[in-house]
């Protein structure tokens, strides 16, 4: 009997470690719904990281974030930031705090990689900078591309059949497990569609309330394509970028001071910004808002508590203006609305 205690004396050690990692890992995968992305599931609610570059800061704001429980991380090699991503997940990682099958990683190819050519350079560049093997997602970041020259801005034919066929090879290359676009028009995807062997599992565009894009959510829903909102609070921030690329600043729409969301969010004993994100979530779409401010990350992920009625969800549906609430033009790339592959046109 003696010998039996002391054998549960040693092993009970290991016991509270093991259950806690068991219920952590089954109470993370119940408090963050999913969708599909192609074979996989994604998280609902992600981190968006453009404009995220300062080194300290956005390491603070990374562990803070996969504390409060984040795993979907987005990010993008235009964004400047895959090494600093890739150093924090290494940390958790070899610190045991995280499993590499317990994160949700995407990332873009540039603009200067939109080549049949160059896709696995460029994807080869973003694995090593984030310091993994395989991604979960890989994104075609614009739907046209530009020489790789850096002294002159020369757009590049679009060849959306080849493009597709260099990402198809990164999947069975066992690079990235899924392959998707971002800011492609529904007729350009509808291309895609017709000759892919591998097809979209994600489709990156802008929405939030004031530029909801009903047609193109549809349209991605109904042939099985998941879709990622981002500047899901209408980029707050984006002319403070327009001006440091020396832009001129532009009237932009706010989410955050809306009175229609905010009359809900009281009745809720919610933030604006939880209500504007909760709605596109209620449309089936993961949401990815940026932020490095502790507060914010908390409150950006506290959505999964309360639901939107359905008269609410139409109040805020009266709320799009369509295009001319767009603020991620991209039309910092001179002369871009006159590329034949622009997608932001008056109607798709």
């Amino acid at each position: 009997m003696l010998a039996f205690e002391v054998l549960v004396r040693y092993f009970s050690r290991f016991w509270p470690q093991v259950e806690r990692q068991s219920l952590s890992s089954q109470q993370m995968r119940k408090a963050i719904p999913t969708i599909p992305c192609g074979q996989l599931q994604m998280p609902m609610i992600g981190l968006g990281t453009w404009q995220a570059t300062d080194p300290a800061e956005f390491e603070a704001a990374l562990n803070l974030a996969f504390d409060i429980g984040y795993r979907h991380i987005d990010t993008a090699a235009f964004y400047e930031n895959e090494h600093i991503i890739g150093k924090i997940i290494n940390q958790w990682i070899c610190s045991e705090k995280l499993k590499r099958d317990d994160l949700f990683i995407v990332t873009k190819l540039p603009i200067q990689g939109i080549h049949r050519d160059r896709v696995e350079k460029y994807l080869c560049q973003s694995l090593q900078k984030l310091g993994l093997q395989c991604l979960d997602l890989y994104l075609i970041h614009f739907p046209y591309g530009k020489t790789e020259s850096t002294k002159e801005l020369v757009y590049e034919k679009e060849d959306h059949k080849g493009i597709w066929q260099a990402m198809e090879r990164q999947v069975e290359a066992g690079r990235t497990k899924t392959i998707g676009l971002s800011n492609f028009s529904i007729s350009q995807i509808d291309n895609i569609l017709k000759f892919c062997k591998i097809k979209p599992a994600n489709h990156q565009i802008e929405v939030h309330v004031f530029l909801q894009q009903p047609d193109l959510v549809q349209f991605c829903q109904k042939n099985g394509i998941g879709v990622t909102a981002y500047s899901p609070l209408g980029s707050p921030h984006f002319n403070k970028f327009l001006k440091h690329i020396g832009m001129k600043e532009r009237n932009l729409v706010n989410v955050l001071t809306n009175p229609v969301v905010g009359e809900i969010a009281k009745k809720h004993c919610k933030s604006n910004a939880q209500v504007a994100l909760r709605f596109l979530i209620q449309r089936n779409l993961a949401v990815i808002p940026k932020s490095t401010t502790p507060a914010r990350l908390k409150s950006n992920f506290d959505l999964f508590d309360f639901c939107l009625t359905d008269q609410e969800m139409k109040k805020i549906e009266t709320l799009d203006i369509g295009e001319e609430a767009r603020i991620c033009d991209w039309m910092f790339f001179p002369k871009i609305d006159e590329h034949p592959a622009y997608p932001f046109r008056k109607k798709c």
